[in-house]
């Protein structure tokens, strides 16, 4: 792909897109180090490619909220580089922050607002906002208007917060957690929605969970953060491709083989272990094992749990 830079002019208040040529990341983190008491994130480097999906997974506790928190600019890394379409989110962050499109787990409204209330004070801070967007996707959502947005159930605030976040026709939209708590129906209907916007306007997304199924519905690319360290960044297919679960008798494994494995766990029939050496493991215990295509669950948990479980 060729790659790509924005030039801008910044003149007073006044921001102008001089030219632009296309561009390969939306988001760019390079040995970014952030530490805090009891934890910390160390070099940390991932990319986010332009009009795809980016599924940003790890256990709970692994930096996720960090690292966002860290790209909009709500606390700053201790040292690396971070940019946004190729510019410093930090020198150029009131600009970025208009063409981000921001999705939380928690609410951040007023809930003494109407929904209506809620989107006179919002609207006015996008100088792209579009009424008429915004409308459809109130009617899609089926949200209504003159409800107080503390009467919302918690998928329906969600579906307001994504109708916002893609009203202002924002060209990055990173999500926390958006379908955390949701249950199976109405995630399904936000996963259609994300699905949509990525075939028909070419938005980049960045998606942050827990719930690895729904990455693998929809994701492009995965980033895997573990204990403040990115353990992988590569395409969704090929990193299905390279991990496997293998299932077998415990005593086929020994301190040789063992050593194939990311981990291993024990089963009541035998083990099952993680490895991307699926074929040196074939040929070291033969036909008395099974092999199976592990999904990002399993390679989250066997990377958490490591050795032998």
């Amino acid at each position: 792909m060729i790659n790509e830079q924005w030039r801008y002019l910044v003149d007073n208040e006044n921001f102008y897109m001089k030219e632009i040529l296309i561009m390969e990341n939306a988001i760019e983190l390079k040995h970014i180090d952030k530490s805090f008491k009891g934890f910390e994130i160390k070099d940390l480097s991932f990319s986010v490619k332009k009009g795809s999906i980016t599924g940003f997974i790890g256990p709970n506790g692994s930096g996720k909220t960090t690292t966002i928190k860290m790209i909009m600019n709500l606390i700053f890394q201790d040292k690396g580089t971070l940019k946004i379409f190729g510019l410093d989110h930090t020198k150029y962050e009131k600009e970025l922050k208009k063409q981000i499109g921001f999705v939380y787990a928690e609410n951040y409204f007023y809930d003494h607002l109407t929904i209506q209330q809620m989107k006179q004070i919002i609207a006015p801070f996008y100088k792209k906002w579009d009424e008429v967007v915004f409308k459809n996707y109130m009617k899609t959502f089926n949200l209504p208007w003159k409800k107080k947005i503390k009467h919302l159930s918690t998928g329906m605030k969600m579906k307001l917060s994504l109708a916002i976040a893609l009203s202002h026709h924002a060209d990055l939209i990173i999500m926390d957690e958006p379908t955390s708590g949701l249950d199976p129906i109405f995630r399904r209907e936000i996963l259609d929605v994300l699905s949509r916007v990525i075939q028909e306007e070419n938005k980049t997304i960045l998606f942050s969970t827990h719930i690895t199924t729904d990455l693998e519905q929809i994701a492009d690319n995965i980033v895997f953060i573990y204990n403040g360290r990115i353990i992988f960044s590569d395409a969704k297919d090929t990193i299905q491709e390279k991990y496997s679960i293998i299932k077998g008798s415990s005593d086929l494994l020994d301190s040789d083989n063992k050593s194939l494995f990311v981990s291993t766990r024990k089963t009541p029939n035998g083990f099952e272990g993680l490895t991307i050496e699926s074929k040196q493991v074939e040929i070291l215990m033969g036909n008395q094992i099974s092999t199976e295509p592990a999904n990002l669950e399993d390679i989250m948990i066997f990377t958490a749990m490591g050795g032998e479980a």
